[in-house]
């Protein structure tokens, strides 16, 4: 009996820490609506199928183009975060145990997707980015299958609490991304024709 308490209460104390990035959703308020696309601006839309695994876990995304990074959204399963931007180059980091980046150049007038995808991690799902191609032929069923949400109070004050957490996870990370073979990058980036 002992033997199972010892490893009870380290365990209790990383769930409740996995579950602090659970339920993003919950956070995040749904709108339905697709974004108008300002003049002279582009949006990206980060979406997350609803048929993937991870289905607990929510998916942090940030634009992390400046030393200071702007938190765009959490991403669960079923929905999709729009992001307006200028037009040029960016890089976007998702976060959940793990992190990982995508470089994305956008140009004007132009919506850019990208799928939030789950992968297996140590204790609870990590994520990655997969940029939307044009041709992709499942894009429009997962475009159709996810709903727009936004930013609500309850989300930026969750980002404020777990800024330092999100931080470190972005310059422990990066150096794996910047070690990546040229192919693998280029994979993850999103180029100006993938845009529609």
């Amino acid at each position: 009996m002992k033997a199972c308490a010892s490893w009870r209460y380290p365990f209790i104390a990383l769930l409740s820490i996995g579950l602090g990035a659970c339920g993003g959703g919950a956070h995040m308020v749904r709108t339905g609506q697709a974004p108008v696309i300002k003049q002279g601006e582009a949006t990206m839309v980060f979406m997350r199928a609803s048929t993937f695994g991870g289905s607990s876990i929510a998916a942090l995304v940030l634009d992390v183009t400046e030393p200071e990074a702007k938190f765009i959204g959490m991403v669960d399963k079923g929905t999709k975060v729009a992001y307006p931007v200028k037009p040029g180059e960016y890089t976007f980091m998702v976060v959940s145990e793990a992190a990982d980046f995508m470089q994305a150049t956008v140009v004007p007038g132009k919506t850019c997707y990208a799928m939030v995808t789950p992968r297996l991690g140590l204790w609870k799902a990590r994520f990655s980015f997969t940029p939307v191609r044009q041709g992709d032929a499942e894009f429009a069923d997962r475009d159709s299958g996810t709903q727009f949400v936004e930013l609500g109070p309850r989300t930026l004050e969750w980002a404020r609490r777990n800024e330092r957490d999100i931080n470190s996870k972005r310059l422990r990370y990066w150096p794996d991304w910047t070690s990546k073979p040229a192919d693998e990058r280029a994979a993850q980036t999103l180029n100006a024709e993938d845009c529609r």
